[in-house]
């Protein structure tokens, strides 16, 4: 069971660790940024933004309806007057202008425009960065390099001094999807972006209870923010709460945790939970990660707005209690210079624009629901085990099966991810689990198990060679699950051998050296049936059968199984010369005919072998041996259109157990070998067996005798004569047509 786990668990712990190794490339998180974000966010579809945030669009509807230039800078701040004016009214809490201000317009205007400011106590204006490149040079006047000088531009002093703060909200304008927004901007000074700025403004109306629990959480550090709202209204000291808040947070993480506690455990009764919700999102704003994710809502236009026309004439009346996020929206122009990519960037073209996103920010910062990537460390321990779990099922399932684990594995991580996403914010990885990991350890499993099967069809076939044909060993490699099926029914060449003297020689030697001599015999015999294409199809004992088989009779193979017979002769009378004590003549027979190629046996045990009536009349035949002496016998079926040996008609022989008469002859040698002696031996035993089958004893027996003196011993011709003795003094019937009854007879 360990031995089949190994594998397994191997490829498994390969892939976890390649997922962990993954995290650290930097390609592969732009990745999971650009293209795992987004599936989640595609997945997840729209979500309601809260209600709490507007934004009023200088769009060129609006322009056009008040007959202004598109570029809203070069607006009458006459109509920004009134819109603050009217904003304040209707209870606006935080008022954010995304637009810079740094041009004198006409000093009347300005003027009332600053008094407006100055009186909402609740402005944010822009100041943006712009970086300029100097060169510089080295003593010699050489070229050094350059350097990237960032600096502000602010508002005109009079509106500048006017607002309760003024912030930037630096965005990378680049090809790629915004997916990201500063709270701090390092480069730059480390100061507070527009939507850090705007939300302390914002929650102000709760300050008087934070500065409540933190002389709770840490008495020290109260005393070094004001003490009321009403003090950081009156001296516009919003950016050095901020300051001071984040440095107290970030450099205490203890009082964060304190404050969190106390904002979630307090019994106060009139910290009800949207003060309760506004207080966590300023702890956790400036204890939070300097650069979050932005959790949009959906596409252009999420966030509800309304057109700066719209709003100076018929200001909706919930206005109370919300942020208002003034600058340039185009929801309908491809065109748009303020516009950023996004994953819900619109298939025309509509980007999502600066002021939305700045909206955007601000809300995930008062709902406390940035994105959030899963913590490091859980995501190592994550992306190691999903490795490890489909690693091992790649690889003990089929490839149907583990296609379908996988798959099922793969979607349910994926909506778990996406519940996790739409629910809480937490962004799980996709990229590496399901693409870096999920695909290739398939095909990695299916590759290395095609390689693995392909290694043990190797083997089970070099394990086969040694017992069965390789037509046979292809079947059995293709249907590994039942040896039983298959078989087929052809036309087949069966030589069968023995070897005389075997009882004998084994009762005199050790098994151990009758086994490596009988090891070094057959490997005399297979070596000339392998060489002319032939299969061994059965050894039992000291006998061997090997087939050459074909759909049909062929005239080819029957020559082949001929020569064979000759090789294997020549090859043992050499072997028995080379050792005066351990010889085996053999004797050879062969018959052709159609026969079944099969697995034959039952319940556990099979067996691959021959099936035919050729078969036992191939062993019959070989039975002869014993009574003419002779070493190679062969069918007329085999030899009869064959012209390539030299034979000799032994006869008709009715075989013991079978029915029908059987014409044998005897394998001389090639035809190309046979001395004109042995052409005139075989003519003259041709005529001596004519005299025998025509019923002439006397003259065949005088024959036959004269054969033996001529040739020497010759054990056919004594086997006949004989024969003509016996017949002679006892006849035959007259229905005898020269067939000699093997068991009768003989």
């Amino acid at each position: 069971m360990m031995s089949r786990l190994r594998k397994p668990a191997v490829l498994g712990l390969v892939i976890g660790i390649a997922g962990v190794l993954l995290s650290f490339v930097h390609f592969v998180g732009d990745l999971e940024e650009y293209l795992g974000l987004h599936i989640l966010f595609k997945l997840r579809g729209t979500r309601h933004p809260p209600s709490d945030v507007l934004i009023i669009s200088m769009d060129r509807t609006s322009a056009d309806a008040f007959n202004f230039p598109e570029d809203p800078r070069k607006w009458s701040r006459i109509l920004h007057t009134r819109l603050i004016s009217m904003l304040v009214e209707h209870g606006a809490s935080v008022i954010a202008f995304d637009i810079i201000f740094d041009e004198n317009h006409f000093p009347n205007e300005d003027k009332a425009f600053s008094e407006a400011i100055r009186k909402a106590q609740n402005v944010v204006l822009c100041r943006c960065l712009k970086s300029d490149k100097v060169f510089v040079s080295d003593r010699s006047k050489a070229d050094a390099g350059e350097i990237t000088l960032i600096k502000y531009v602010h508002p005109i002093p009079i509106l500048g001094k006017a607002a309760s703060a003024t912030a930037s909200f630096p965005l990378p304008k680049v090809p790629v999807k915004l997916s990201q927004y500063w709270t701090f901007k390092k480069d730059a000074g480390d100061i507070p972006t527009m939507p850090v700025v705007a939300f302390q403004i914002y929650s102000l109306q709760v300050y008087d209870e934070l500065i409540r629990l933190l002389k709770k959480a840490g008495p020290q550090y109260a005393l070094r923010l004001p003490p009321d709202r009403n003090t950081i209204v009156e001296e516009r000291s919003v950016e050095r709460v901020v300051q001071t808040l984040r440095d107290m947070l970030e450099n205490d993480a203890a009082l964060a945790d304190k404050l969190v506690y106390e904002i979630e455990h307090t019994n106060d009764i009139a910290l009800g939970p949207e003060k309760r919700r506004m207080l966590l999102g300023l702890v956790r704003l400036y204890h939070g990660a300097n650069s979050p994710y932005l959790n949009f809502y959906g596409p252009p236009g999420s966030i509800r707005t309304i057109s700066y026309y719209e709003a100076l004439h018929s200001l909706p009346q919930d206005i109370s209690g919300k942020a208002v996020f003034i600058g340039l929206s185009e929801l309908f122009r491809p065109e748009q210079k303020d516009g950023f990519n996004t994953v819900f960037s619109g298939p025309s073209g509509i980007d999502i624009s600066g002021v939305e996103i700045a909206a955007t920010a601000f809300a995930n910062i008062l709902e406390n629901r940035p994105v959030n990537p899963m913590p490091f460390v859980e995501q190592m321990i994550m992306l190691f085990l999903w490795g490890m779990l489909i690693g091992t099922l790649c690889f003990m399932l089929p490839a149907l099966y583990s296609a379908l684990a996988v798959s099922g594995l793969g979607i349910i991580y994926l909506s778990f991810a996406e519940y996790q996403f739409r629910t809480s914010g937490v962004w799980y990885p996709i990229v590496i689990p399901l693409f870096f990991q999920t695909v290739p350890v398939y095909f990695g499993a299916v590759l290395w198990k095609y390689v693995e099967s392909n290694r043990e069809r190797r083997s089970i076939r070099k394990a086969f060679e040694y017992y069965l044909p390789d037509s046979v060993i292809e079947r059995l490699i293709r249907n590994l699950g039942d040896v039983r099926a298959g078989g087929q029914t052809v036309y087949g060449i069966c030589l069968y051998t023995d070897a005389k003297q075997y009882t004998k020689m084994a009762e005199q030697m050790e098994p151990e050296e009758l086994g490596d001599f009988m090891n070094r015999y057959y490997a005399t015999l297979f070596e000339p049936v392998k060489k002319r294409g032939g299969i061994v199809s059965n050894v039992i004992g000291d006998s061997m059968m090997a087939l050459w088989v074909s759909s049909k009779p062929d005239a080819t193979i029957e020559a082949m199984a001929c020569l064979a017979a000759l090789d294997i002769d020549k090859a043992i009378r050499g072997m028995n010369r080379s050792s005066e004590t351990m010889t085996l003549p053999t004797r050879i027979c062969i018959h052709s005919g159609r026969l079944f190629m099969g697995n034959v046996g039952a319940m556990d045990h099979y067996e691959y072998r021959p099936i035919g009536d050729i078969v036992n009349t191939a062993t019959r035949i070989e039975g002869l041996h014993r009574f003419l002496g002779t070493r190679i016998l062969v069918s007329e079926d085999v030899i009869s259109k064959l012209s390539l040996f030299q034979t000799r008609n032994l006869g008709t022989f009715l075989l013991a157990g079978k029915s029908k008469p059987i014409v044998i002859h005897e394998i001389i040698c090639a035809i190309e070998e046979a001395t004109d002696g042995q052409k005139r031996a075989c003519e003259s035993f041709s005529e001596a067996l004519a005299l025998f089958k025509a019923r002439q004893w006397s003259k065949g027996h005088e024959i036959f005798r004269e054969y033996i003196k001529t040739t020497g011993d010759d054990e056919p011709s004594a086997f006949y004569a004989k024969l003509c003795e016996t017949y002679e003094k006892n006849p035959p019937p007259d229905s005898w047509n020269g067939e000699i009854h093997v068991e009768k007879e003989i």
